[in-house]
């Protein structure tokens, strides 16, 4: 994936996701006021929540995508999860005083006024979530940005929300009192979850987590199909925002000349680029096989556990 497209796509879905939350939020707001519905609270609360989220989301790729310079070797990619952390600690609050508003609710609640707006507004948010996922699944599918695809799974999420907001105003029209503040506080427990899955995601990427091990064992499988490759080990992985990190250890014949061993450095490294569609980072260590005890080089298998 070019530099340009990726970062093209990318703050383009911020833009457009912005718009759409934008034009749910004014929507959410009238509604609100004008019927006191606690779960369309809830409902504006999230969608304050996305658009916080995103908005910082678009300025910190900006500052992620810039290329390693030489006071960041490894790039920048890490400020995307600094982001995250943040985002769930806001996204928790809220989540806590909207629990606390719909608890209120259920021991005094009121008869809602305007229902039909109320529903009216929660087809709209749900017409702009469509939009909004559906433009971010095409991104992903050009860029595999991990930030776009959690925006994404969130956004589903909503649409979910939204249709909880649309069937607690129809009971609640239909004297159903309690509906609303329950829906609100499920609403509360959804924004909790979430800040939870960001905050969690974010402390893997901070700490440094392996790649999955369908990823890793790809990676062993593209070192091992080289012909002078006799086993690989000590591998290690990361990454950091769009750039998947590798480190491995290649085991080569102790009588392989030193530029053929550069050689087949190479065509490992090209064969991973090829294979992963995001930015790599490859650092390759070249040990001959008299070197590596016998154990590691059995059956061609890494040994890094």
């Amino acid at each position: 994936m070019h530099h340009r497209s990726y970062e093209f796509w990318v703050k383009t879905s911020s833009i457009v996701t912005m718009v759409m939350v934008s034009l749910m939020i004014a929507a959410k707001s009238w509604a609100w006021l004008a019927s006191g519905s606690a779960s369309m609270l809830g409902s504006l609360t999230d969608s304050l929540m996305d658009i916080t989220a995103t908005a910082m989301s678009f300025l910190v790729l900006g500052y992620a995508l810039r290329p390693a310079d030489d006071d960041h070797r490894f790039g920048h990619g890490k400020a995307e999860a600094l982001a995250g952390l943040g985002q769930a600690a806001f996204i928790a609050g809220s989540g806590c005083l909207l629990a606390f508003h719909g608890i209120e609710r259920l021991f005094n609640p009121i008869v809602l006024s305007h229902s039909l707006l109320g529903v009216w507004v929660s087809i709209f948010a749900i017409a702009c979530t469509l939009v909004i996922v559906f433009f971010q699944i095409k991104v992903v599918k050009h860029t595999e940005s991990i930030a776009i695809k959690a925006d994404s799974v969130h956004y589903k999420g909503d649409l979910i929300l939204n249709a909880a907001v649309l069937l607690a105003i129809l009971l609640s029209y239909y004297g159903v009192l309690y509906a609303d503040p329950l829906f609100a506080i499920g609403v509360a427990g959804y924004l909790l979850y979430n800040s939870w899955d960001i905050a969690c995601e974010s402390a893997d990427h901070l700490m440094d987590k392996e790649l999955p091990d369908d990823e890793k064992q790809s990676i062993l499988d593209i070192a091992n199909a080289h012909k002078d490759v006799h086993g690989v080990h000590d591998i290690r992985t990361r990454q950091g925002g769009k750039i998947k990190f590798m480190q491995m250890h290649l085991e080569l014949d102790d009588h392989l000349s030193l530029i053929r061993a550069h050689n087949v450095a190479d065509d490992v490294e090209k064969a991973l680029a090829e294979r992963f569609d995001s930015e790599v980072d490859i650092l390759i260590h070249l040990d001959p096989l008299s070197v590596v005890p016998k154990y590691q080089t059995k059956n061609k298998t890494d040994t890094s556990a």
